[in-house]
C-alpha cells in the first residue's frame, strides 16, 4: 500500500510540474501558443517591423524553415506592439507565413529591447535562450547556428 501511495504522489507531482511549463499568450488570430505544442521545440522568436527592410527579406526565409523542420517553431513579434486587426494586416502584408505572438516574450524571456531591427532570439527545447543574431537571417545560416548550439 506504502508503494502504491509513493508512486501516486511521484505521479500527481509530475503531473502538477508538466502544467507549470508557462504558455506563450496568443498569437495573431486569438489563438494560444502553449507550452506544450512548443514542446520538445527550438524556438526562433523573430523581432520585425513593416518599416523594416531586411525584416521583409528574411520572411520567406523564416517562413521556409518554420514550415521544414518538425523540431523548430518560428514565432514574430511586433517590434511596434501592433495588435488585433492591424496585427493581421501588417503580417498577412509581408507574407508571414508563421505564428505571430500578441503578447511580447521580452519579460517571459528575460529579454532587453533590441536597438536594432530584424534581431531573431534562439531559444533551445528547455526555454532558455541561447544566442541573439542581430541583422538579416537565412534559413541556412539559422539552421547551421542550430546544429552548433545542439552540439554544445
Amino acid at each position: 500500500m506504502i508503494k502504491r501511495s509513493v508512486g501516486l504522489l511521484g505521479l500527481l507531482a509530475s503531473l502538477a510540474l508538466a502544467g507549470c511549463a508557462e504558455d506563450w499568450g496568443p498569437d495573431q488570430h486569438g489563438e494560444a501558443v502553449t507550452a506544450r505544442q512548443l514542446e520538445d521545440q527550438w524556438v526562433l522568436v523573430n523581432y520585425w517591423a513593416e518599416w523594416c527592410g531586411p525584416c521583409r527579406t528574411e520572411i520567406p526565409e523564416l517562413n521556409a524553415l518554420d514550415q521544414s523542420r518538425d523540431d523548430v517553431t518560428v514565432l514574430g513579434v511586433n517590434f511596434d506592439g501592433l495588435q488585433g486587426d492591424e496585427l493581421i494586416t501588417a503580417a498577412e502584408a509581408l507574407g508571414i507565413g508563421f505564428r505571430v505572438l500578441s503578447v511580447d516574450p521580452a519579460e517571459r524571456l528575460d529579454l532587453s529591447r533590441s536597438a536594432v531591427l530584424p534581431v531573431t532570439y534562439i531559444v533551445d527545447a528547455t526555454g532558455k535562450v541561447r544566442e541573439s543574431l542581430v541583422g538579416e537571417q537565412t534559413a541556412e545560416g539559422l539552421l547551421a547556428r542550430l546544429e552548433k548550439l545542439r552540439q554544445q
